[in-house]
């Protein structure tokens, strides 16, 4: 079975600059690297311990989305994107091309909505399908062909794990979600009501629509709140699902690893004081994960 290997990109893009912390990593002219390395860095791992017949690198496009016309206040709570964070898009985008990953950026969609239109077909083509992410909600997109990985914590989730995290099963996940609501996202759920009473009501109801069919027989604040909600949830929910029929200008056996661009990708080592990744390029030595790296960017890839 052939395996189809999809990065969250724009996930680990925000994790790995989070991730430096105190760690201000800098070139010799003040430039920021600390999310170029870890990015990078983690790219490289992933090939390493996951070899896939193809593979693609995934980012949100600039710009607004279906679901900020659905609804306006989507993700209107996150702050601006930090300069420093925003002045390595450029960089990791112009190394992970040159590295040979497929890079894939849509407009009008999330990132998530690539990947899952990306893995669905990939599943129906009879593949494997590893997505590399740190996002909660792509875990919806877990089938048995279908799993994720967590580089920078080691977790790894099929169906079983799934339900382990969530109290739920994937089949029930987005009506999880539609309930807890995600404050990331700025997409509220039922108020008052956190994972314990969302696994507790999906244990009893079955389904979110059979909950909402009898939101009159459930008691208390939170049965006051779930009322006051309903109209709500279905949109809530539509906010939450991952769309898996993108038109995409490109098919999955399109998605093959390229040869290395190893010009460029000296020049940016050299300009970012990468110097052993720089060393081994020349040498044409094995990747290695983590050379010369501080701690502190090592810990989190």
């Amino acid at each position: 079975m052939k395996t189809l290997l999809l990065v969250d990109g724009s996930s680990y893009l925000y994790r790995a600059f989070h991730a430096m912390g105190q760690t201000d990593l800098r070139n010799k002219n003040g430039e920021p690297t600390g999310a170029i390395y870890v990015v990078l860095n983690m790219l490289r791992k992933l090939h390493k311990d996951i070899p896939a017949e193809y593979s693609a690198c995934v980012f949100d496009a600039k710009g607004k989305t279906f679901r900020d016309d659905v609804y306006p206040e989507y993700k209107a709570n996150r702050p601006p994107m930090p300069d420093d964070l925003a002045a390595q898009i450029a960089p990791i985008h112009e190394a992970i091309t040159a590295m040979g990953w497929p890079l894939l950026m849509i407009e009008g969609v999330e990132a998530d909505d690539v990947i899952g239109t990306l893995a669905c077909a990939a599943e129906h083509a009879s593949m494997r399908v590893v997505i590399s992410t740190g996002d909660k909600d792509i875990a919806q997109l877990v089938t048995p062909n279908v799993t994720l990985v967590n580089t920078m914590t080691d977790e790894k989730l099929d169906q079983a794990g799934v339900e382990r995290k969530f109290g739920v099963k994937v089949e029930r996940l987005i009506d999880y979600f539609a309930l807890v609501g995600d404050s990331v996202d700025n997409v509220p759920g039922v108020a008052d009501v956190g994972p314990v009473t969302a696994v507790k009501w999906l244990t009893e109801y079955g389904t979110l629509d059979n909950l909402i069919a009898h939101a009159k027989d459930i008691k208390g604040k939170r049965g006051d709140n779930l009322r006051g909600a309903l109209d709500w949830l279905p949109t809530g929910r539509g906010l939450l699902t991952i769309k898996c029929d993108v038109p995409l200008p490109m098919k999955v056996e399109d998605l093959s690893l390229k040869p290395q661009d190893k010009e460029t990708l000296a020049k940016l080592f050299e300009r970012f004081d990468f110097k052993s990744w720089r060393t081994e390029l020349a040498s044409d030595a094995r990747p290695q994960a983590a050379v010369g790296v501080p701690p502190a960017a090592a810990a989190a890839v």
